[in-house]
Order: C-alpha cells, then structure tokens, then sequence
C-alpha cells in the first residue's frame, strides 16, 4: 500500500506569478491544493496612518504608490472625496481632462494584466505586445505629468496642469490604434486552444459567491452581475458617455479575461466620446482655498477602477490633515476568494487562478 504525506509549500514571497512581495502557503495531497493560505503584509507602508499628519495635497502622491499601475483612478478617488465634503465645483475642462487620463490609465492597466498573465501561464509574445502598446499611454502621461508611474496629477479643484500642445490630438490618434490591436490581441490569443485549455471552467463561482465576498469589476462582472459604478452611480461626467458594461456568463478566468478585453475597448469609446466634447479652452482648477480644511464632518466615495471598486472615507474635524482616513481597495477584498477557489486544484491552476483575480500587491497591502 502506498502511504502518502500532505506537503507544504510556500510559493513566494518572491515568485514571479505574484508581481511582488506576496506569500501563499499551500498543503498538497499530490498534484492537488487541499488548503491555501495567503500571507500578506510584505508591502505594509502605514499609507492611512501616515495620511493623519498629512495635509490632503500632501496626501495625493502616497496614493500613486497603492496601484502603481492605475495611479491616476487613486488619485482621483482621494481628491473626488475630499471635493465632495467641500461641496466643490470642478471646471469643465478639467472633469474632462480627469476622465481622459482615467480611462487611459484603464487601457494601461490592462494591458499590463494581459501581458503578464499570458506570460504566467506559457506565452511570451503577448507580454511584448502588450508593453509596446501601453508604452504609448505611458509615454502620453510623462508628456503630461512628467512621470511614467506615480503621477500626483490629480488636485483637489481640479488638476494640475492642462494638456500641453498636441497632446489631445496623439489621444485622438492612439483610438484607433487601439481598436486595431486589439483585434490582433483577439485573433493572436483568445480562441487558442491551448490558452481555453488553460483557463477555461478554472476558478469558477456563482454571482451570489462574488456578491457574498465583496468582489468587484471584472471579478463580479464575469458572474452576470452587472454592475459598474460609472454606470450605477456615476460620478465626474461618466453620464454624458454612452457605454457598455460586459458581463461574463461562467464565472472563470475565461470570462473575466474576455471581460477585461472588451472593457478597453469600451474605455475607447468613452474616450472619443469626450475628446469631441471637450471644450476647446476654460480652467483647469477650481476655486478652491489656499489651505483646503474640508468641514467637520465624514464621507465615503467611490469609483470604478481597473480592478474594480476603489473608495475613499474621510472623518474630518475641520483641519487641514485628516481626522482618519480609509482605503477600500479592490486588490485587497478581491483576493479574499483565493482560498476558496484554490481548493480541490492543481498547482498549475494556482498561477491561473491567482492571476486571473489580477491583483496589485501594493493596493492589498496598502
């Protein structure tokens, strides 16, 4: 008779599947997960501690270094609640301006998931793909902001500076660039059979599950569940935009890898809408004190990121730093379900479903 052990194993806190400085511990019977533990942590900064003895402008370049690679959806949830306990009128060209670079900042941000998670699981090619294209946004922000990463463009009235010169019209240019690799991401990878092999059916749940963990964006969405704060409860001018949510149908990586697809290419249209509305000229920043002490009073706002709901409470005593100040981060209550869903699996399918939830270390530890 073959006696057998339940073995241990730690994958990471250094591994290339988790994009940072994040610890699973799993038992194995054979090939199969039978526990997984995530261990989390690594990447603790004390963000909303430190925040207390900041002033909120102060605050806005800690928030770039959550989701380093969605800087700018951070930096508006900050300056987005700040603005509604002031009761702050932002200027048109600047509400404009805020939405551009956020749904640029979506497109970045999926690309960047798109390459890395094919990557994870055996394909190198896309990964180049991927970064040559979101090399163009990124170059589009250091012509903007002067940082390729952390950009603090955001300010609370407003933003920092217009566009420069030209700018607006390379946005325009890079639509139907897009559009166009797009359809060559499509046709390269999604009906691959070894790719549906991979990750079709793998990491499945119902909608009641994602609902019942809090889940958000394409992890909630590939339920059926449709719900997207831009749509539900729009903020900024998401209202003036005609749009699609999708929606996936099984639940599984497949479905949220389709939903993420189709997501840029939604955040395209968004982008040609408001390019032929915006106003050719106006402010840039609101009226807005040269101390910014919100009144006494709490507020929690919230918006859709790439990853999905990221929100933003404040308790203010009417001072210029924050009385408290709370993150809900997506990364964090998106990865709760990795336990649930790594049971009963292979190890392979650990990479697959890990980076299927798309989650960025440094909006988990915060």
């Amino acid at each position: 008779m073959i006696r057998t052990e339940e073995l241990l194993l730690n994958v990471g806190p250094q591994h290339p599947s988790t994009h940072g400085v994040f610890r699973i511990v799993v038992q194995l019977d054979g090939e199969i997960i039978t526990a997984a533990d995530p261990v989390m942590g690594y990447l603790h900064r004390g963000t909303e501690k430190l925040a207390e003895n900041l002033s909120y402008t102060q605050i806005i370049p800690y928030t770039d270094r959550m989701d380093y690679v969605s800087a700018m959806t951070n930096n508006y949830v900050l300056v987005h609640a700040v603005e509604t306990l002031m009761g702050l009128e932002i200027p048109e060209r600047a509400e404009y301006m805020r939405l551009i670079v956020m749904e640029l900042q979506r497109i970045a941000s999926h690309l960047v998931w798109w390459g890395t998670y094919l990557l994870d699981i055996g394909a190198m090619s896309p990964f180049l793909f991927a970064f040559r294209d979101r090399e163009i946004i990124i170059d589009l922000f250091n012509e903007l902001c002067g940082a390729r990463l952390t950009y603090n463009y955001m300010r609370v009235g407003g933003v920092k500076w217009d566009a420069p010169e030209g700018w607006l019209e390379k946005v325009r240019d890079f639509i139907p660039y897009m559009r166009e690799k797009l359809e060559e991401y499509n046709n390269l990878v999604s009906g691959n059979e070894i790719f549906l092999a991979r990750i079709k059916g793998v990491g499945a749940y119902d909608a009641q599950t994602a609902i019942d963990y809090g889940l958000s964006g394409a992890n909630l969405r590939c339920t059926g569940v449709k719900w997207d704060v831009r749509k539900d409860q729009p903020y900024s001018i998401y209202d003036r935009f005609e749009f699609d949510v999708p929606t996936g149908v099984n639940g599984d990586c497949y479905d949220r890898y389709l939903i993420r697809l189709e997501e840029v290419r939604q955040s395209l249209r968004i982008l040609e809408q408001a390019l032929e509305q915006m106003p050719s000229s106006g402010e840039t920043m609101g009226k807005v004190p040269r101390v910014v002490r919100p009144p006494a009073g709490e507020v929690y706002a919230r918006i859709e990121s790439p990853r999905g709901e990221i929100g933003c409470h404040i308790v203010s005593r009417g001072k210029q730093e924050p009385y408290r100040l709370k993150f809900r981060r997506p990364s964090f209550v998106n990865l709760q379900i990795l336990p649930k869903l790594l049971v009963g699996e292979t190890m392979t399918n650990l990479i697959t479903i890990l980076g299927g939830i798309d989650i960025v270390v440094g909006e988990v530890d915060c």
